[in-house]
């Protein structure tokens, strides 16, 4: 077995057959969607967390075994490469180990070591180091010269020599690493000149946990903190306990060459291994955060993007506001604009009847069938004034999150999208939209500006988009997209397509109409077999004339359906009309050497539910309509919400007013719980208790225990 995927296998536990599988489509150009659904057989039907986590680990050891074979080509040109030097870095698989064994031969800039060498004080280093019982200030005596004027200094600078000696080796490192591993605090204390600036801060002035159970969540803030110049952070173990460990490595005997040797120990932890040690655990931990924070954001990213949709309707769109006034748009059930204007049923010119008037006339006009109102300011006031409003037939009205509108409306796509109009405009459109399919308006939007994480700001923002991107690209294609009316925006994050195919297949639509089949996208320039392959089964064509192309079955696959129907004398339109026919099928006479029976269910599914969406119907959320504002707020009110945003710490819930809500971890449920995710949804409706109100610093505590759901 190759020895990456041998390691692979061994840090993801998943089996060798399918670890190299997968490893062999991902390196051909197999996306994760399409591997997780269309190559069960190959990779015995591992799921895309799974596949990801190889593609990581198998990515991981890439690149580790090519650092190692640029430190043995640095070492070798040195003229320093021994064979036990070569076979130790061949066999290391751990970046710190190897990093340990490359370190005295890295090329460094000069070192208070370095220039005691330069002294000639390297010999006087070998003596000391070896704690005979001597008069070592003799021996000192010997190495004066122009550049070495004292003993002292003579001494002093054997002592750096050692005390870089024992900062690189390896046996100290792991120790003092492993030290740092079960005992190391994290500390911090406010910059005493920032007091008053740093107030956000307050709870990290005086603090310190130990590193390895201390919450992503804190960490982000401290080194948030620490960047912005507000606090003092260090990461450190009991400074004794170092010490002894590295006595006990170094220290022989009570000599005076033993006592200079614990000076050059106690100086080499302080100013050499404690902040190498301490880079690498601050650099590990806010890794660690990092990962886990944008863990928390991909989770609510992917059930924002599948909330439910409304579907193709009429929708009359708002973004409410009260001095200048509330926009409002009107959209077909394609989603483009028919309509814009601006009313002002709020103060300060409350022309309420005029609005009412108006929007009521609107409705009529462009044969609405629901509302959308955005939910910032004015929101509330907004929806009870379109509620007493008389209409000529049932309207929905639906409060839609506003999070990432206004990055939207002045983004290069809005303006691509809507040149002739203002941001206001743009940003009432997208409300609509939203409400009509979530998924297709938010992936015009970068995801970190959709507000729905923790620190999005503070972690690594490459692996943020990576993860992210991933999310995105998974719900894509998890619902499925009409190649005849998504947009390029929309059809980027299609398996095995990206910005120029998208475009490409956008273009090809203008120029030669709505696609027929899915074949005829092998037209499209640049638009090979592989792109092919990937990304037809997530591409819809509803009415088509073989209804295949308007279902998640694969055109690779098609001949196998064809083969179903005319061995039960049917057509594929009759196989799909009538469900209860698939009932009869039995799928052992159709397994192929590359089509197995994890395939042929999925088939079987596809044909009773062709194009089916995942995602479920949507909900009116009902606000409670004495609450307003949060003064309106009294302890002990039970009240309904929404959940908006879900972090390692809790839930952020709205009730209706401005300011949502905090559910602390500890108030969501009576049993114990280590992730909010576990017990709750995003856009799930609650009720919630409210425990305590800070209207000066407009913040509101709720709890949902012993609250009736």
């Amino acid at each position: 077995m190759d020895k990456i995927i041998e390691l692979v296998v061994n840090s993801t536990g998943i089996a060798p057959k399918q670890v190299s599988n997968t490893v062999e489509l991902l390196t051909s150009g197999s996306t994760i969607p399409f591997i997780s659904r269309y190559r069960k057989e190959r990779t015995g039907g591992l799921d895309e967390v799974e596949i990801e986590k190889i593609q990581k680990q198998h990515l991981y050891y890439t690149e580790l075994s090519e650092r190692k074979q640029s430190i043995l080509a640095t070492i070798e040109k040195q003229g320093l490469l021994s064979k036990e030097l070569r076979e130790q870095i061949e066999a290391s698989w751990d970046s710190n180990e190897l990093e340990d064994i490359y370190l005295p031969y890295k090329p460094k800039r000069k070192t208070r070591a370095s220039v005691a060498k330069e002294k000639g004080l390297e010999p006087l280093a070998d003596i000391i180091y070896k704690q005979q019982n001597i008069d070592i200030d003799k021996i000192a005596a010997g190495f004066l010269n122009e550049n070495v004027k004292t003993i002292e200094e003579a001494l002093d600078g054997a002592c750096d020599i050692i005390a870089e000696q024992i900062s690189e080796n390896k046996q100290a490192r792991e120790r003092i690493r492993n030290l740092f591993a079960e005992d190391a605090v994290i500390s911090s204390k406010v910059v005493k000149s920032k007091i008053e600036e740093a107030e956000k801060y307050r709870d990290y002035f005086e603090f310190s946990q130990k590193l390895s159970v201390c919450p992503s969540h804190r960490i982000l803030a401290i080194r948030r903190g620490d960047k912005e110049g507000f606090l003092r952070v260090d990461i450190s173990p009991s400074e004794e306990k170092a010490h002894k460990l590295l006595k006990y490595l170094f220290i022989k005997g009570q000599t005076n060459c033993s006592t200079l040797v614990l000076k050059a120990l106690e100086d080499s932890y302080s100013r050499l291994l404690k902040p190498s040690i301490e880079t690498e655990f601050a650099s590990d931990s806010k890794q660690k955060a990092d990962i886990s924070a944008i863990d928390v954001f991909a989770t609510n990213l992917k059930q924002l993007l599948l909330a439910p949709p409304l579907g193709k309707k009429r929708v009359l769109g708002i973004d409410p506001g009260y001095r200048t006034g509330c926009k409002v748009v009107c959209i077909d059930e394609q989603g483009n604009l028919l309509h814009n204007e601006t009313i002002y049923p709020h103060k300060p010119q409350e022309e309420t009847a005029i609005a009412m008037k108006k929007i009521s006339s609107l409705v009529s006009s462009h044969k609405i069938d629901a509302i959308a109102i955005g939910n910032g300011t004015a929101s509330r006031e907004t929806e009870s004034f379109v509620k007493r409003i008389s209409f000529d037939r049932e309207i929905r009205v639906y409060v839609v999150s506003e999070d990432g509108a206004s990055v939207y409306s002045a983004s290069s796509v809005a303006r691509e999208e809507f040149p002739q109009y203002d941001v206001t405009v743009r940003g009432a459109v997208s409300i609509a939209r939203r409400l009509m399919d979530p998924l297709a308006e938010l992936v015009k939007i970068d995801p970190k500006s959709i507000g729905v994480g923790q620190y999005q700001h503070d972690v690594d923002q490459k692996l943020l988009k990576e993860s992210l991107d991933r999310v995105v690209e998974s719900a894509v294609n998890s619902v499925g997209v009409n190649l005849n009316t998504a947009s390029k925006h929309l059809l980027t994050y299609v398996s095995g397509l990206g910005p120029v195919l998208a475009q490409n297949i956008v273009d090809f639509r203008k120029e030669n109409g709505a696609f027929k089949q899915r074949k005829e996208l092998t037209k499209v320039p640049r638009l090979g077999d592989k792109a092919f392959e990937q990304c037809a089964g997530f591409l819809r064509i509803p009415d088509a004339p073989n209804p295949l192309d308007n279902t998640a079955v694969h055109p690779e696959s098609y001949f196998i359906v064809e083969k179903m129907a005319k061995d039960m004398k049917k057509s594929i339109s009759d196989l799909i009309a009538e469900p209860g026919l698939l009932k009869n099928i039995d799928l052992s006479k159709y397994i192929t050497k590359d089509i197995g029976l994890p395939s042929l269910e999925d088939i079987i599914k596809e044909l009773e539910k062709p194009g089916r969406d995942p995602r479920k119907g949507i909900k009116i959320m009902e606000f409670d309509k004495s609450i307003y504002k949060i003064e309106d707020l009294q302890i002990g009110m039970v009240l309904p919400g929404i959940i908006t945003n879900i972090t390692n710490f809790g839930a952020f819930v709205d009730v209706g007013i401005k300011e949502n809500g905090l559910v602390h971890i500890s108030q969501i449920t009576d049993r114990f719980i280590s992730n909010p995710n576990e017990v709750l949804k995003l856009h799930q409706h609650v009720k919630v208790k409210i425990t305590e109100v800070d209207i000066a610093r407009k913040r509101i505590q709720l709890s949902m225990k012993e609250v009736e759901q």
